[in-house]
């Protein structure tokens, strides 16, 4: 087993923090096969409903199970998560790359597109095109994709910038190595480690951006079950039912704060490998 990965299982909050992101995500995985209910299927005889051996944590105001929108809407905001991800990452990690790894013209051209991207607020800029492409979770992937691209490009590039001027990689240059295979042979690899805490960090903020565009009724249309839209209803229904906001909340509470705790712990862990490297 790797040691990083071996130290990383090894914290208490971090493990815990797995444990709970892989059950979620199993549970969100196989929920058509876990619960019986349909997260669509409306019951209007039971609007509102308290907790209860047969609805959990109570129906909503179609009589909709909370428990099975919740766990349906894990599959929404991991779905959302991942897509941004990628997009951030498939356009932001060849654009540090380059910009790092070349510098001159090339660097300053792409890091003052990434310097817009960056300049704009997140959640505003996501509702701008959101407004523009319509509301779809295609449509809020892609937003929040595109928010992510900055972070990605930037962690690149201070990584690529750091290992250009390495021994083993001023070495394949004098031994006539090219540019992209120096890139993507001994600089990328090596950078690696950082951009994974990325991924893990900007999972955590995609998923938030995700429920606080739903939360403004600008993310995900309803009836499609959404942790955001699900706050956002529950607001106005405060007194009567005060518990329909609660699962939702501690779902998104608690996988926000898991995907923290893993990325914070991963980032320490390899930064005291590096420290250890730089010092041997």
């Amino acid at each position: 087993m790797n040691p990083t990965l071996r130290r990383l299982l090894a914290h208490r909050g971090a493990l815990l923090g797995i444990a709970y992101m892989v059950v979620l995500a199993f549970t969100a995985a196989f929920a058509h096969l876990i619960l019986p209910g349909d997260p669509l299927a409306q019951d209007l005889a039971n609007t509102l409903d308290p907790p209860s051996a047969e609805h959990w944590f109570g129906t909503d105001e179609l009589g909709r199970d909370l428990m099975t929108r919740a766990i349906y809407g894990a599959r929404t905001s991991l779905i959302t998560a991942l897509g941004a991800v990628t997009i951030g990452g498939v356009i932001g990690v060849p654009i540090g790359l380059i910009a790092g790894f070349f510098g001159g013209w090339r660097d300053a051209i792409l890091m003052r597109i990434v310097d817009v991207l960056l300049a704009l607020p997140g959640i505003l800029f996501a509702m701008a095109l959101i407004a523009v492409l319509g509301r779809s979770q295609l449509a809020s992937l892609v937003a929040v994709g595109i928010t992510g691209i900055p972070g990605f490009a930037r962690i690149t590039r201070a990584q690529v910038l750091s290992l250009r001027q390495r021994d083993f990689v001023t070495a394949v240059e004098a031994l006539g190595g090219s540019s992209a295979y120096n890139m993507f042979t001994n600089v990328l690899p090596n950078a690696w480690s950082p951009i994974l805490v990325s991924v893990v960090v900007l999972s955590s903020v995609a998923i938030l951006l995700e429920a606080a565009l739903s939360f403004l009724g600008v993310g995900i249309p309803p009836p499609t079950p959404s942790w955001g839209d699900m706050l956002r209803t529950g607001k106005g229904f405060l007194y009567e039912a005060p518990y329909y906001a609660v699962l939702p909340g501690i779902v998104l509470t608690l996988t926000i704060l898991s995907l923290d705790t893993i990325g914070r712990t991963l980032s320490r862990l390899i930064e005291d490998r590096q420290s250890a490297e730089d010092e041997g």
